[in-house]
């Protein structure tokens, strides 16, 4: 399964994802935010059990917002938890990840790789390996660290006795 993700500390707000959406699809799928100086790029989360889908009265949501299906009256919009449904000529829209394309628009136009599209099975097995090698590690004695330990022992116990046969 892959998602667009959104770095939005690497994200400038310059909008030229939201531009690139518009030109597509006459409208952007895709919005910028900004609050407090950082700009937050927003969009659909495509959600394993979708409230927009659920709450549709018309069952015009799937992956994409069928805009013969679509009354435009909103609820979906308004149940979507992320403010990713945008109301456009009395139609809904979200964003549906460009199926035609090999890459989205939005994550095409980003300059700055603040949006990408991953694959969310490859990221998982990725953080499972990083996770496991750090699980191997736990039971390993470091050499370095030991030595180290030694040394630092030794030395103790070596100023130790000189004081005491001082005094």
């Amino acid at each position: 399964m892959e998602k667009i993700l959104i770095q939005p500390d690497v994200c400038d707000g310059c909008g030229d994802c939201e531009e690139a959406c518009s030109r597509i699809y006459g409208t952007s799928r895709i919005s910028v935010r900004e609050i407090d100086g950082s700009h937050y790029p927003i969009v659909c989360q495509q959600c394993e059990d979708a409230p927009c889908k659920r709450i549709c009265p018309t069952d015009a949501i799937k992956e994409e917002v069928s805009s013969d299906k679509c009354i435009g009256c909103g609820l979906c919009m308004m149940v979507c938890p992320f403010g990713a449904i945008t109301m456009h000529e009395r139609k809904a829209h979200k964003c549906h990840q460009c199926p035609d394309r090999d890459t989205p628009a939005c994550v095409k136009a980003c300059s700055k790789r603040a949006i990408a599209k991953v694959d969310m099975d490859f990221m998982k097995l990725n953080k499972q390996k990083m996770h496991l090698q750090r699980l191997a590690g736990l039971g390993k004695k470091s050499k370095k660290s030991s030595d180290l330990v030694s040394v630092l022992t030794a030395h103790g116990r070596t100023k130790k006795l000189l004081r005491k046969e001082e005094a």
